[in-house]
């Protein structure tokens, strides 16, 4: 790296303004030539800083650029921890971390658990900054969920209440740190029925989900929406094992029926999304539900592969239905870039022989499944046998 390269100074701020920050944030501050932040963050800085301040433009992006281009320092204002959900992780993706040096405050999230009584390693932070408000929806524990207005609240209230669990604790912190600091609490329920008005845009909401039904292995199936057109329970199990999902990683449900593999795997892991491709428009709307009814962050689209246009790159491709359908297989395997995992599943005798036919010319592991339940025979018991799965998964090389 050029050592004389401009260095970009992020100073994380509180609802207190300059009154809360310590003395080496403050000295940056009134150091400083020009000042990038949000309107409401520069209209906390007060008239020891000299500095030109610049409004961050909409879209950002454009303006992260030119401070990489830029030939001389600069400072940024932000909320709190810049590197919590904030524009810190932002320029250092886009400058590189030796030329950002990041002064933090004390985070919402971690002032909210102090209000809260809550232990932070045990509350699940949920940014709707960027995220649509179904994704705040969890079974069970307790979560800081980051808002983006004063609407998120109430919002996000009445999809606790339809997903089930109207019982769940909400308290809304307004102006967490500062002379406005305000708090209101309820019951999803009670929001959904008379929510709190005039919430500022400035809150984070505190969940505790109830009941608590947080489970760690495959769903029954009876959790799900679904017209009998779903990936069952034990076979459910060993596709996710086979997919093998990692943090943050993205995945393709192709024709995905209820959404059930598509969920699982988001539920998996740390930040894993999907997307899911399904043509049946009573089945998408059904699949729509159980994404929502879950929180899950799953991109619904149409059929494939016409819906594949635009979707971000695949880390994995699951291929649950449609192994038939000319150049469907094609695209897909187009579409995963090297290293990528693709997992078919067929259960029909044609689907079988395509997927026999795609092992035998890309390698991989083939296995066949079937599992049996008791079953009432008169006074005894017998096995019902499931249809037979034949599995294939492959890494692209």
């Amino acid at each position: 790296m050029n050592e004389d390269a401009p260095v970009i100074t992020v100073v994380g701020i509180g609802a207190d303004g300059m009154a809360g920050l310590g003395d080496a944030a403050r000295a940056e501050l009134r150091g400083a030539t020009v000042i990038y932040g949000s309107r409401r963050q520069l209209d906390l800085l007060d008239d020891t800083v000299a500095a030109q301040r610049r409004e961050w433009p909409s879209p950002l992006a454009p303006a992260l650029e030119a401070l990489r281009d830029s030939a001389t320092s600069a400072h940024v204002v932000a909320s709190g921890d810049p590197m919590l959900h904030g524009i810190g992780a932002s320029l250092i993706k886009v400058l590189g971390p030796e030329r950002v040096t990041v002064l933090p405050h004390v985070s919402s999230v971690t002032l909210a658990c102090a209000r809260m009584g809550w232990a932070v390693q045990d509350t699940e932070v949920i940014s709707l900054m960027t995220e649509r408000p179904h994704t705040a929806i969890r079974p069970g524990g307790q979560a800081i969920v980051l808002c983006r207005d004063g609407a998120d609240p109430v919002t996000v209230a009445r999809l606790i209440t339809e997903s089930g669990r109207g019982d769940s604790e909400l308290s809304v912190l307004e102006q967490l740190g500062g002379p406005g600091e305000c708090r209101r609490d309820g019951t999803a329920r009670q929001w959904t029925a008379e929510g709190p008005g005039d919430i500022d845009p400035l809150n984070v909401l505190a969940v505790r989900y109830l009941p608590d039904e947080r489970r760690g292995s495959a769903l029954p199936d009876d959790a799900y929406a679904h017209d009998g057109q779903i990936t069952k329970q034990m076979i459910r199990a060993v596709t996710l094992a086979a997919l093998a999902p990692r943090p943050g990683e993205l995945l393709w449900d192709v024709g995905s029926g209820s959404g059930s593999i598509a969920i699982e795997w988001c539920r998996s892991q740390s930040g894993c999304r999907a997307v899911s491709f399904e043509r049946d428009d009573v089945r998408r709307d059904r699949l729509m539900t159980n994404v929502v009814a879950f929180g899950a962050r799953v991109d619904v689209r149409g059929g494939a592969p016409d819906a594949f246009d635009g979707a971000p790159a695949p880390s994995a491709i699951f291929v649950g239905g449609g192994l038939t359908q000319p150049g469907l297989f094609g695209a897909c395997w187009a579409a995963l870039p090297a290293g990528g995992r693709l997992v078919a599943n067929a259960v029909t005798a044609e689907s079988e022989a395509a997927v026999v036919q795609h092992y035998s010319t890309y390698g991989g592991v083939l296995r066949r499944y079937q599992h049996y339940a008791g079953e009432p025979v008169g006074s005894f018991t017998g096995w019902h046998p499931s249809m037979p799965v034949t599995q294939w998964w492959v890494v692209k090389q």
